[in-house]
């Protein structure tokens, strides 16, 4: 509390404008809250999302930000409310979700932002795909691709893996494979950008592919043995991540994946599903919860 005082104080006291120490406390801050997203539950960092997003608005609609600082400004911005967009999805909200995710677009437009569209573009695919509308997950990821140009960083696997995973939820295996292939070429090819270098949520590291890539083997069905040696290998690389790399909520999915394919094998269900009913209460958040909803069907 104290330290978001004084980050408030900082902000007006800088006079007339914006200033260095304002927003290199500003971006300190969201870089400590896009790395901590995946690592702590939801109620620990809810409060200081909606405080940083606040200073961020309050600072560009009373037109204090020069015109060199106004781009980080607003990409700070953008970070923040699509963190609040994840934050919505992860308590079962979509329409909260999509609307901070516009709201994040918005400010990835006024920073002239390539990567940042993009990555709103993917959170976009995300919130869809809770939501069970695929087909919109798709276009979104497809746009994203699109907006992505000359993007090298992470986000461009990210759209390849959200491609593949709702063209999975139809049924389309042609693109479901065609999506993981692009996925694999991104990630050949990928160069960490400036969203990269904020770690955490901002970025799409390889544990993370591994897992959505199971995902989709076990949607399409068509080959059991495949899914669950995927599932494994997901499993494996989220129990060796580094510190950086690792999700709980990813992690709890790779294992409910692990558990559907389970070839009805109840006590191999049960045993791999076991580490996802351990979590805490305030980490059963909407995506877990929908993982544990499967297996229960899937059985």
């Amino acid at each position: 509390m104290a330290a978001r005082r004084a980050l408030r104080f900082t902000a007006l006291a800088e006079g007339s404008s914006v200033g260095p120490e304002t927003l290199g406390q500003i971006h300190d801050e969201v870089r400590r809250l896009t790395v901590a997203y995946p690592w702590l539950a939801l109620p620990t960092l809810l409060g200081d999302l909606v405080e940083v997003q606040d200073l961020t608005f309050r600072l560009l609609e009373h037109g204090r930000v020069k015109p060199l600082q106004a781009r980080d400004l607003y990409l700070l911005a953008g970070i923040t409310s699509g963190m609040l967009a994840k934050a919505s999805h992860d308590l079962g909200n979509p329409n909260a979700a999509m609307m901070q995710a516009r709201t994040a677009f918005v400010c990835a437009d006024n920073a002239d932002h390539h990567a940042m569209r993009a990555w709103v573009c993917s959170l976009q695919s995300l919130i869809s795909y809770g939501a069970g509308r695929p087909s919109e997950a798709a276009e979104y990821a497809t746009l994203g691709l699109g907006a992505a140009g000359n993007v090298r960083g992470t986000t461009s696997v990210w759209l390849a893996c959200l491609s593949a995973r709702a063209y999975a939820l139809v049924g389309d295996g042609e693109a479901t494979r065609a999506a993981i292939q692009q996925a694999e070429e991104a990630r050949a090819a990928a160069e960490p950008d400036d969203l990269d270098a904020f770690g955490g949520i901002m970025t799409f590291p390889v544990p993370r592919q591994l897992y959505y890539v199971a995902e989709v083997t076990v949607h399409l069905g068509e080959d059991p043995a495949l899914g669950e040696s995927q599932s494994e290998a997901a499993v494996a690389a989220y129990r060796s991540a580094a510190e950086d790399e690792w999700a709980f909520g990813d992690e709890a999915g790779a294992q409910a994946d692990l558990a559907r394919i389970a070839r009805g094998e109840i006590e191999g269900a049960i045993e791999a599903v076991q580490p996802v009913l351990d979590l805490p209460i305030e980490q059963r958040n909407f995506g877990i919860t929908s993982s544990a909803q499967r297996v229960h069907a899937a059985q």
